[in-house]
């Protein structure tokens, strides 16, 4: 059991180890922070916590460096995240705030998020299957070539260009729009996407080649909006903090390219839009990134949630981290909602 004093030692170790990346000892303890115990008290909360396996020596006669286990237990502990600066909060807004659709936000979020907290920043996209279509917009940009457009309610928009033969009028046009948005119009996309395939038969069987070739282009981008992905920025700062991996850090880098293996780790931390969880270390080890810690939060779009968050080393700032991710992932959900 440890006792008050001794989480407190542990506290403090973990942030004046990831200040410094140096072992912390107990007169640099004494020194720097007030405990009003002598340095023989203070060793003594080391070997305690030493014992339980929350700090470790690297080298003989050094000081104490946390482990996975007491990284554990602080971030458990962690009452308070370190609030974000007015400076930060405006730079969410700002940067965020002028994104015109879902690829440009998740895009902004990562490049933010990573400058935020100098980790790799992950978002997973919405997989939309709760989403519905908003409007179908068709635009002609010649006799021969139109534009589609698929927006949902989530704020999800997906286009395509295609060559048509023969070619199209507005005239067509207008009635080609107006059927498709009466067809799948607040329609949950795996329903449109079936409602999709009978477009061709509402038209007259001279028109039916034509309204076909619309319909692939339409159903490819409703399918576009489902599959789970992620955006990733940020994944040099790793080789900047690469002396906090032991060994190669060619493993850790081939493991984040792995986006199927990211998925399954962001959806084994049960986060929700509330809460930010972290896996810590040997905590995802079967994810070949025993050395790094995952931090993770909740995200909404429309009837949707989705993750976002940053990984980097275990010796890692955790309050201030987390403090961003929240943060990010708020701004972001009422963006979202907005939309």
């Amino acid at each position: 059991m440890v006792s008050e004093r001794g989480l407190e030692v542990l506290r403090v170790i973990v942030h004046d180890y990831v200040e410094s990346r140096e072992p912390v000892g107990s007169k640099s303890i004494v020194d720097r922070h007030q405990f009003g115990v002598s340095a023989a008290t203070i060793r003594n909360d080391m070997a305690l916590l030493e014992e339980e396996e929350l700090i470790a020596a690297p080298h003989t006669s050094s000081g104490r460096v946390p482990t996975d286990k007491g990284y554990r237990l602080f971030v458990n502990q962690l009452a308070d995240l370190r609030p974000l600066t007015a400076a930060q909060r405006t730079a969410i807004e700002t940067f965020l705030g002028n994104s015109s659709d879902l690829d440009e936000v998740l895009s902004r979020t990562v490049r933010l998020l990573s400058q935020l907290t100098n980790q790799v920043a992950l978002v997973q996209y919405p997989t939309f299957s709760h989403a519905s279509v908003r409007h179908v917009e068709f635009v002609r940009l010649s006799e021969t070539r139109v534009m589609t457009v698929l927006i949902t309610d989530a704020g999800h928009v997906e286009q395509r260009t295609l060559d048509v033969r023969p070619g199209i009028d507005e005239a067509f046009l207008g009635e080609l729009r107006a059927k498709v948005n009466a067809l799948v119009g607040g329609k949950r996309l795996a329903e449109a996407a079936t409602l999709l395939t009978t477009l061709p038969d509402l038209f007259h069987p001279d028109r039916a080649a034509l309204v076909r070739q619309v319909t692939r282009a339409l159903v490819e981008e409703v399918a576009a909006g489902r599959p789970e992905k992620l955006v990733m920025a940020g994944a040099a700062n790793l080789v900047l903090t690469e002396d906090d991996f032991s060994g190669n850090l060619f493993p850790v880098l081939e493991a984040i390219e792995e986006q199927v293996t990211l998925l399954r780790l962001f959806s084994e931390m049960r986060s929700d839009a509330v809460d930010v969880v972290a896996s810590i270390g040997r905590e995802n080890a079967s994810f070949g990134l025993a050395q790094t810690s995952v931090l993770a939060s909740g995200y909404t779009a429309g009837a949707e949630m989705a993750r976002l968050g940053v990984l980097g080393p275990t010796r890692m700032d955790y309050s201030t981290n987390m403090a961003a991710v929240r943060a990010v992932a708020r701004y972001l959900s009422g963006l979202l909602g907005d939309h």
